[in-house]
């Protein structure tokens, strides 16, 4: 080939078996392939590598299954990776979950601490808003006390 063209010729079932060459060897044939992916699989379902090599190998399926004429070796390789996809999907959807409590849990304290600050004080001004993320940092358990028993100068002069 021209030098221009920076071609190179990758002999997959030459490559050695480390991670660095791990997508390559998933993409390769027979035994090369079956490893990988067990190597793949080996790997934790929050390893950052195996969410990449899944999220490529997922587009890689659905130009597969695009195609009319899959030989029986891509028809293996998605029926092996589909267990993978469905525990990434499961994964993905147990955090989304997770995030969206915790950000529910976090909205609904925002709302106890303004409520509090507002029957206790009237109108929020902006020393108050001030001290609102500090006592978020706290635990509930901890600033529902301070925010009823503390005066509006001692809340402002322990938060500020």
């Amino acid at each position: 080939m021209p030098q221009y063209l920076r071609t190179t010729i990758v002999a997959i079932h030459q490559l050695p078996s480390i991670r660095e060459t791990l997508w390559l060897r998933i993409i390769g044939r027979g035994n090369v392939q079956k490893q990988a992916i067990d190597e793949l699989e080996a790997l934790t379902p929050d390893n950052p590598f195996r969410k990449a090599a899944l999220e490529l190998l997922y587009n890689l399926q659905q130009n597969l299954q695009v195609t009319q004429n899959q030989d029986e070796e891509d028809r293996e390789l998605l029926m092996r990776l589909a267990p993978l996809y469905q525990q990434d999907r499961e994964q993905a959807i147990q955090e989304r979950e997770q995030r969206g409590l915790q950000t529910g849990i976090q909205q609904g304290e925002r709302l106890v601490v303004e409520n509090l600050l507002k029957v206790r004080f009237g109108e929020i001004d902006n020393e108050l808003q001030a001290i609102i993320e500090p006592l978020l940092s706290l635990p509930p358990e901890e600033f529902t006390p301070l925010l009823l028993q503390l005066s509006r100068e001692e809340l402002i002069h322990q938060f500020c």
